[in-house]
């Protein structure tokens, strides 16, 4: 890494340098509060993602348990008939949204009520089962909602940490480097044209 800029000592590059340095400043403390807002709603998605991810594992549990129990009494081979032509039981929409320069999707799913599909050879656990089973599918969509939109958060975060490191321990430690040296430059230019001018006096007189 460079201590400083390669920049000619000039008052014309001082004073574009330390326009430069405010812009960065300013961009450091945009990001460190992007950086900031971005933690909290990781933290927020991290704690709806383990409520829905237990509530979910609870629906499947619930559904398989009454699969199982509607497999004893109408056996397998008939659910597997009623299967194929078994009506929808959910409608969902994929939506794009975004929060913090990040996309993810909403998804908006909804039950559809129950329709019937025979009476022949069924049990009523069957409803329970295909209740169960759309109850799952919600909770499951809403999980892989708020997974994905916990990953792109937190690649965000990851991102805006890295611009936020460099911009504090790298663009802007070199500016204010290369300021200091300018300066330096330029008061010592000054030092020695008063010498001149002092040394040329004292020859006149």
């Amino acid at each position: 890494m460079r201590e400083r800029l390669n920049i000619p000592p000039t008052k014309s590059s001082l004073l574009d340098l330390k326009q430069k340095l405010i812009f960065l400043n300013e961009g450091f403390r945009l990001l460190e509060r992007k950086r900031e807002l971005l933690t909290r709603l990781v933290y927020e998605k991290l704690k709806e993602y383990r409520q829905l991810n237990q509530s979910a594992r609870d629906t499947m549990a619930n559904a398989y348990r009454w699969l199982s129990i509607t497999q004893m009494r109408m056996g397998s081979n008939r659910i597997q008939q009623l299967a194929v032509g078994m009506p929808e039981a959910v409608e969902a929409k994929i939506l794009p949204r975004r929060n913090m320069s990040v996309q993810y999707p909403s998804v908006q799913i909804s039950k559809l009520p129950l329709q019937p599909v025979g009476t022949f050879g069924t049990d009523a656990s069957l409803d329970e089962t295909r209740s169960s089973f759309t109850d799952m599918v919600v909770k499951t969509a809403k999980l892989a909602e708020v997974e994905t939109t916990l990953w792109r958060l937190l690649e965000e975060q990851r991102k805006t940490q890295k611009r936020v490191n460099a911009l504090k321990y790298n663009v802007i430690p070199r500016y204010e480097r290369t300021i200091d040296y300018v300066e330096s430059s330029l008061e010592e230019e000054e030092r020695n044209s008063l010498f001149q001018l002092k040394v040329l006096g004292e020859r006149s007189a």
